[in-house]
């Protein structure tokens, strides 16, 4: 084997010697590792260049957004760094280590209560990415839970460094005024409503919730006799609640429970049989939550080998998460999905099942909703994800104003195919229809100027006007295409649809399947048959030879009794060239 010797003490180079006289108190190798240093802040900055580059041209690069944000967190640039998180959280859900690192950051460069509003709000942030959400009936954790009653988890890591954070740097809790108490009271509750079912972790918010407990003990005068045996009662009854659920740490939680009950004189011994002592409900309860914990123990193990492909692990939470829904829990199902959810941020397969798990299952809208924009955040380029939350939103009575923040939020996005869009904007108009049709049933009724308008601005269609078009004109003057004056009054995402939406507009089938439905509005629910008649003829100049275009614009004629209207198509049609023999004319 052939070994390259390097000089333990490399000779310093003549411009090092010339230094060195100049400067003879400074050593060689500290000159040598100032240039080192020099080409590396050189070269961090050659990085942050060229990525602020790429995410101008491509700010929906995630990669980019993480890179950037870890060569400025390296650099130490704090205001940029805090902007590009800003940014990415915007675009995309950060990752618990992220939104840790963010917080930690700023608490680093912190001054005492005044920032502490600011990284509080960082934290509220992170908890929410990974659905911090209690329950619409107000339910406690371990308190007789319901298979109606749905719970959230979370990164327990997340909230376990919030819940330090409070405690250390919140005046009022780390004073134990009774306003602080409360607020770090409703805290630990929260995080036990979104982690403290994780069988696996979800025991380290339990324990930290009866140390903050067993603290506000300790404080209380030992003369104090009622408030004492009162604290003591809270303490119970919160390892009550922590051994009624299957966890990791459920028989240590037993020992530290009798060893508890021992020093207040309650247990006879903390060594005798494992539930000797231990009231009887108490005992029944542990029994159950050890008999859940060991069905799921081998299922635990599989999803937790982090040494198998990612794809093994994905099919492992689909066969954990089948298991659980046949228990027909949907507290710990929806737990594990967003156990699965926050390992697997980018499987759209994962998103959807959790999806349909939730719109089938949960009557709360709120919470479905909540699902579905982070399904979208997470997989902004799936258009069947956009076309089931705007489905859910109308589902759910979202407003007006919401389902079109939505609808405008999903055409910024880059779909795999023209379909994607279209199955979207169809979605779009069909729950516009929806509404308009329920007039008078709902408070924020609809216009079908407003469907008109969406055709027109999305697609930028032209609209072919007939030589009698002046009552057209005047009546129905939204539907002419805007002036240029007026196109400047769409919205940014509406010139950026139309943009995308260009190169696609020869796709025959689309083109015809959008205007034979627009005209079908225009006539059946905006009464309006010479509006109808433009959207065809808009079609017949794009699409002149199109076969089709001539049947349906024919067929709406006929169907209405315009036997007149539908022969002079069947004249203009004649002198055209379209594929075939030509005997398909005759319809």
């Amino acid at each position: 084997m052939d070994e390259t010797l390097v000089p333990s003490d490399p000779q310093p180079t003549d411009e090092v010697m010339n230094e060195v006289q100049q400067n003879p108190n400074k050593n060689p190798s500290e000159s040598e590792s100032d240039d080192d240093d020099s080409d590396d802040e050189a070269q961090q900055t050659v990085q942050i260049e060229t990525l602020e580059i790429e995410l101008s041209n491509n700010p929906a690069n995630y990669d980019a957004h993480v890179q950037y944000i870890r060569a400025l967190r390296k650099k130490g640039d704090i205001e940029k760094l805090r902007k590009a998180r800003e940014a990415m959280s915007e675009l995309f859900p950060l990752s618990p280590a992220m939104w840790q690192d963010w917080a930690k950051d700023e608490a680093s460069l912190g001054s005492g209560s005044e920032s502490f509003p600011e990284i509080e709000k960082l934290y509220e942030c992170g908890v929410f990415d990974y659905l911090d959400k209690p329950t619409d009936d107000g339910v406690v954790l371990g308190d007789d839970l319901e298979d109606d009653d749905v719970l959230y988890d979370i990164s327990v890591s997340l909230w376990c460094d919030y819940l330090n954070f409070v405690q250390e740097h919140e005046p009022s809790v780390r004073e134990c005024s009774p306003v602080g108490i409360l607020k770090a009271r409703d805290l630990f509750e929260r995080a036990l409503t979104a982690a403290g079912l994780h069988v696996a972790e979800g025991h380290r918010i339990w324990e930290a919730y009866r140390e903050f407990e067993q603290a506000i003990f300790y404080t209380i005068d030992a003369t104090d006799v009622e408030a004492r045996e009162k604290q003591i009662q809270r303490i119970r009854h919160i390892f009550h609640r922590q051994m009624s659920i299957p966890h990791g740490e459920l028989r240590s939680t037993l020992v530290a429970y009798k060893s508890w009950e021992a020093e207040h004189g309650t247990v006879p011994d903390a060594n005798s049989g494992e539930l000797d002592g231990v009231s009887s409900y108490v005992a029944s309860a542990y029994r159950k939550a050890l008999e859940m914990l060991n069905a799921r123990v081998l299922f635990e193990e599989r999803v937790s080998r982090l040494d198998a492909p990612d794809v093994e692990r994905l099919q492992e939470y689909m066969a954990y998460l089948k298991f659980e829904q046949s228990s027909r829990d949907p507290a710990r199902v929806q737990l594990l999905y967003e156990r699965a959810v926050t390992e697997f941020p980018i499987s759209n397969a994962l998103w959807f099942d959790y999806t349909r798990y939730m719109d089938s299952t949960l009557k709360a809208s709120s919470i479905v909703r909540d699902v579905y924009l982070r399904a979208t955040k997470n997989c902004p380029w799936v258009g069947e994800l956009w076309v089931r939350y705007l489905l859910s939103l109308e589902r759910g009575r979202a407003s007006e104003k919401e389902i079109s923040a939505v609808f405008e939020k999903s055409i910024l996005c880059t779909f795999s195919s023209f379909d994607e869009y279209l199955d979207i904007f169809l979605t779009r108009v069909d729950g516009l229809r929806r509404k308009i049709s329920q007039a008078g049933e709902v408070e924020d009724a609809l216009d079908y100027a407003v469907i008109r308008d969406t055709f027109q601005h999305e697609f930028n269609f032209q609209v072919e006007i007939e030589e009698d078009r002046s009552r057209f004109r005047s009546r129905d003057a939204a539907f002419v295409v805007p002036s240029a004056g007026q196109d400047q009054l769409c919205s940014k995402s509406q010139r950026r649809a139309s943009d995308y939406l260009s190169p696609h507009l020869k796709d025959m089938d689309g083109l015809l399947r959008i205007h034979s439905y627009w005209a079908r509005l225009e006539s059946s629910l905006g009464k309006d048959l010479v509006a109808a008649r433009g959207v065809w003829e808009s079609l017949l100049k794009i699409s002149g030879s199109m076969l089709d275009a001539w049947k349906g614009y024919i067929a709406m004629e006929t169907e209405m009794g315009n036997i007149n209207e539908a022969r002079s198509l069947y004249r203009r049609c004649y002198s055209k060239r379209f594929p075939g023999t030509g005997s398909e004319v005759g319809f």
